[in-house]
Protein backbone atom coordinates (compact mmCIF):
# COMPACT_ATOMS: atom_id res chain seq x y z
CA UNK A 1 0.00 0.00 0.00
CA UNK A 2 2.81 2.24 0.58
CA UNK A 3 4.08 1.80 -2.82
CA UNK A 4 0.48 3.34 -4.11
CA UNK A 5 0.96 6.21 -1.85
CA UNK A 6 5.15 6.95 -3.13
CA UNK A 7 3.64 6.42 -6.65
CA UNK A 8 0.59 8.88 -6.17
CA UNK A 9 3.34 11.99 -4.95
CA UNK A 10 5.36 11.09 -7.37
CA UNK A 11 2.53 11.56 -10.16
CA UNK A 12 1.53 14.46 -8.29
CA UNK A 13 4.87 15.93 -8.64
CA UNK A 14 5.69 15.21 -12.76
CA UNK A 15 1.77 16.47 -12.95
CA UNK A 16 3.00 20.40 -11.00
CA UNK A 17 6.53 20.38 -12.73
CA UNK A 18 4.88 19.84 -16.23
CA UNK A 19 2.23 22.71 -15.20
CA UNK A 20 4.99 25.23 -14.47
CA UNK A 21 7.56 24.44 -17.08
CA UNK A 22 4.36 25.38 -19.18
CA UNK A 23 3.48 28.51 -17.54
CA UNK A 24 7.18 29.86 -17.45
CA UNK A 25 7.47 28.95 -21.32
CA UNK A 26 4.81 31.44 -21.60
CA UNK A 27 6.83 34.31 -20.07
CA UNK A 28 9.59 33.55 -22.12
CA UNK A 29 7.80 35.26 -24.94
CA UNK A 30 7.32 38.44 -23.24
CA UNK A 31 8.06 41.77 -25.29
CA UNK A 32 11.00 43.15 -24.42
CA UNK A 33 12.39 46.95 -24.68
CA UNK A 34 15.66 48.24 -26.08
CA UNK A 35 17.45 47.51 -23.26
CA UNK A 36 16.29 43.91 -23.20
CA UNK A 37 14.60 43.89 -20.39
CA UNK A 38 10.64 43.15 -20.53
CA UNK A 39 8.25 45.86 -20.99
CA UNK A 40 5.69 46.14 -18.23
CA UNK A 41 3.44 48.99 -17.44
CA UNK A 42 5.27 51.59 -14.67
CA UNK A 43 3.39 50.63 -11.24
CA UNK A 44 2.54 54.21 -10.46
CA UNK A 45 0.18 53.50 -13.92
CA UNK A 46 -1.54 50.15 -12.82
CA UNK A 47 -2.25 51.83 -9.47
CA UNK A 48 -4.28 54.78 -11.03
CA UNK A 49 -6.03 52.44 -13.72
CA UNK A 50 -6.92 50.09 -10.61
CA UNK A 51 -7.80 53.31 -8.62
CA UNK A 52 -10.13 55.09 -11.56
CA UNK A 53 -11.91 51.78 -11.74
CA UNK A 54 -12.26 51.23 -8.27
CA UNK A 55 -13.86 54.48 -8.16
CA UNK A 56 -16.19 53.67 -11.31
CA UNK A 57 -17.51 50.78 -9.98
CA UNK A 58 -18.33 52.77 -6.51
CA UNK A 59 -20.20 54.89 -8.80
CA UNK A 60 -22.89 52.51 -9.73
CA UNK A 61 -26.12 51.93 -8.01
CA UNK A 62 -26.76 48.67 -6.74
CA UNK A 63 -30.39 47.04 -7.57
CA UNK A 64 -32.19 46.76 -4.15
CA UNK A 65 -34.44 43.79 -3.93
CA UNK A 66 -38.46 44.33 -4.30
CA UNK A 67 -38.78 43.71 -0.67
CA UNK A 68 -36.62 46.31 0.68
CA UNK A 69 -38.68 49.18 -1.37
Amino acid sequence: MRVFGWVGLLLALVIVGVLVKKQMGGMAGAPATADGRASVSQPRQVQQQFKQSLDAAMQQQRPMPDDAR
